[in-house]
């Protein structure tokens, strides 16, 4: 009984990584690393810190990963992955404009 789940697991990934691999498989695989390369950035630099913290790192990193699925989700018709990533991509960019913005602030205060 177990070979035999282990030989339908075998087939199982066998269709889903091997015989299906086409372009789009591989730019998902790419877009869910880079989301994915957020979460190490983040944790490697609140290990750095000593703390908590969110790079700026960790939003360009979520908007391209959210702005690569999203683009797999709308060429393999896929309304969760859709829906998702579309208000993730808009609460990424807006993360990334305040913090540009109070950047911007900060040094105007400083040159003063």
């Amino acid at each position: 009984m177990l070979i035999q789940y282990g030989q339908a697991l075998g087939d199982y990934l066998y269709d889903v990584f091997v015989a299906k691999f086409d372009f789009w498989l591989a730019f998902g695989l790419i877009a869910q690393l880079l989301f994915t390369a957020r979460f190490l950035v983040q944790w490697i630099s609140s290990e750095r810190a000593g703390r908590s913290v969110i790079p700026i790192a960790f939003w360009f990193f979520s908007m391209g990963g959210g702005l690569m699925t999203l683009v797999y989700g709308i060429a393999k018709r896929e309304p969760v992955i859709i829906l998702g990533q579309s208000l993730a991509t808009i609460i990424y960019i807006r993360n990334i404009m305040l913090i540009i913005r109070h950047r911007g602030k900060a040094s105007k205060t400083l040159n003063r």
